[in-house]
C-alpha cells in the first residue's frame, strides 16, 4: 500500500537503533523528502554536476589511493566492525568514486543528480520513491530473517541480510542492506517517481556543516526538476 504519511510524520517517524549507535556514536544522516519532482525533466544541471564529479574523483585519486580518502576510509573500517567485507562488498560511496574517473553511470536527472553530489562532497548518499515506503524508515542491526528483494540472473529474488548487518527498513522488509551498499528494488527510485525520499550518511571526520551543506547542495540542483519542488529534511543520530 501506498505511503499515507506526510513528509513531516515520516521524518520525526524515523528512528536509529541504539545498537547502530553503539556501533558508531559519530553517525548521523540527514533525511530529505523531496515533493514536486517532475519524472520526464531534464535538467542541464545534471549533466555539469557528472562532469564536475568526475573531474573530482580523478583529482582526488591521483593524489590519494580510493581506501585512505577520509569517508571512503570511515565506511571500510565501519563495515569491517559489524563483519562486511569492504573489498567485497564496497559502500555506494566507494563504488561511484572509483567508477567517477572512467565516467559516471547516466540513468535520468534524478539518479544523476544524487550521484554526482556524492562524489562531490564525498558522501554515502542513496535515494528512493517515498511513495513506495511502508512507515519510516529505521537504521538497525538485523536479526537475519528480514526480507530483501533484489536481482540475481535477471530474476526476482528475495534474500535475506546476515545476523547483525546493519540495515535500513521499514514495515515491510530492508530497503537497504549494509547500511549504504545495496537498495532493494521494492522502494527504488523509477521514471515515475515524483517524491523521493535520500539519506546522506555521515561519519567522522565530516562535520555537521559539511552533511548540511551537501544537503543544500542536492536541495539546490533538484529545485531544477519541477516548478514545484519542496524539500522537507531532519538529522538524525549524533549531535
Amino acid at each position: 500500500m501506498p505511503n499515507n504519511l506526510t513528509p513531516t510524520e515520516f521524518l520525526y517517524g524515523c528512528s536509529i537503533g541504539p545498537a547502530v549507535l553503539e556501533l558508531r556514536p559519530d553517525y548521523r544522516a540527514l533525511l530529505l523528502v523531496v515533493e514536486g519532482i517532475n519524472p520526464q525533466a531534464k535538467a542541464d544541471i545534471a549533466d555539469d554536476l557528472i562532469r564536475r564529479a568526475e573531474a573530482h574523483a580523478t583529482a582526488l585519486l591521483a593524489e590519494t589511493p580510493v581506501d585512505q580518502l577520509p569517508q571512503i576510509s570511515a565506511w571500510r573500517e565501519t563495515y569491517r566492525a559489524f563483519g562486511a567485507k569492504p573489498q567485497r562488498t564496497r559502500n555506494s560511496l566507494e563504488a561511484l568514486t572509483r567508477r567517477a574517473a572512467a565516467g559516471l553511470p547516466r540513468v535520468n536527472a534524478l539518479t544523476d543528480i544524487y550521484n554526482a553530489i556524492s562524489v562531490l562532497h564525498q558522501i554515502p548518499l542513496g535515494g528512493e520513491d517515498f511513495d513506495l515506503y511502508e512507515g519510516p524508515a529505521q537504521l538497525s542491526r538485523a536479526t537475519g530473517d528480514e526480507a530483501f528483494d533484489t536481482t540475481a540472473g535477471g530474476e526476482t529474488v528475495i534474500e535475506n541480510p546476515d545476523a547483525g548487518e546493519v540495515i535500513w527498513r521499514d514495515g515491510s522488509g530492508v530497503t537497504c542492506r549494509r547500511w549504504n551498499w545495496r537498495q532493494g528494488k521494492r522502494t527504488a527510485l523509477s521514471e515515475n517517481t515524483a517524491t523521493a525520499f535520500f539519506i546522506l550518511d555521515a561519519l567522522a571526520p565530516m562535520t555537521n556543516e559539511e552533511l548540511e551543506a551537501a544537503g543544500e547542495a542536492l536541495s539546490h540542483a533538484l529545485e531544477s526538476l519541477g516548478t514545484d519542488v519542496q524539500v522537507s529534511k531532519r538529522m538524525v543520530g549524533a549531535q
